[in-house]
């Protein structure tokens, strides 16, 4: 059975398998979780070493109902185990009950990558390891600490709950058909953050706001993002966003989270 990758899927089929077998070695099987979720397994080239891993309880998520197909016909993983879904609209507790955890591990799609990256936070507390691949460029940008370019929302918001270790280069050629970038793998392991002073959505509003406009100073991307002037830490108000560690971002938004004015009106009608 012969599958094209499709474009509007953003499939680059891995047909390295040696590096399939690099990234399935790759997991950690942190906090004891043996249960992974692959995420796109196209034709299994990376489904394969993992269950010949022999240790983990494999299920997959894959919307391409070709791909499926494939899966199902040529009996690389049990038909109960794989789910032909949307992922950013499946419920979890569709295959693991119970509030089971989970680990998610795939070579990602990378025109959905960030928003797997979104969901992975949304399911942080079921999650404690990501196993995967990216365009290079965004897996450097998960990894960087501050002071670079390239650390930015994702960095701080996956840093505040996960140990994230870049682990190597993919080149284009190992794919079918090739990618015009360069692909990286990394490894996140769920660290023992649970509360960081404030709600994750606040968190992020602050977040958002302050590399929205990254070549401003805090005082000036922050009031553009509606929090008052006054309100914005003297110590953080003439840094950029990305002078600022992962804690000082904690630090920030626990000093920052106060009504906003229409909040503040509608609190005292």
């Amino acid at each position: 059975m012969d599958i094209r990758a499709k474009k509007h899927l953003g499939q680059h089929f891995l047909t390295g398998p040696g590096i399939a077998q690099k990234i399935a070695n790759s997991i950690n099987c942190h906090q004891g979780c043996r249960t992974v979720l692959e995420v796109g397994p196209g034709t299994g080239a990376l489904t394969k070493p993992l269950i010949s891993r022999g240790d983990l309880d494999l299920h997959v998520v894959e919307l391409d109902e070709e791909s499926v197909d494939y899966l199902v016909t040529e009996e690389i993983l049990d038909s109960e185990k794989i789910y032909g879904v949307d992922l950013l609209k499946w419920d979890p507790d569709m295959a693991f009950p119970d509030g089971t955890p989970f680990i998610v591990a795939g070579n990602f799609p990378y025109n959905i990558s960030s928003q797997i990256l979104f969901w992975v936070l949304d399911k942080r507390n079921r999650v404690p390891e990501l196993v995967g691949m990216f365009q290079k460029e965004v897996a450097e940008r998960i990894a960087k600490g501050p002071g670079s370019k390239t650390y930015g929302i994702l960095s701080v918001l996956l840093q505040s709950y996960y140990d994230i270790e870049y682990l190597f280069t993919v080149h284009e050629d190992a794919f079918d058909p090739p990618p015009k970038v360069k692909s990286g793998v990394i490894r996140m392991l769920r660290n023992e953050a649970q509360d960081i002073g404030c709600s994750f959505s606040h968190f992020k509003r602050v977040v958002k706001g302050a590399f929205n406009q990254r070549r401003k100073t805090l005082r000036n991307s922050l009031c553009s993002a509606g929090f008052p002037k006054h309100s914005i830490p003297e110590e953080f108000s003439s840094k950029r966003a990305e002078q600022l560690s992962v804690k000082e971002f904690h630090s920030l938004s626990i000093a920052l989270d106060l009504p906003l004015p229409h909040e503040q009106d509608n609190n005292t009608r």
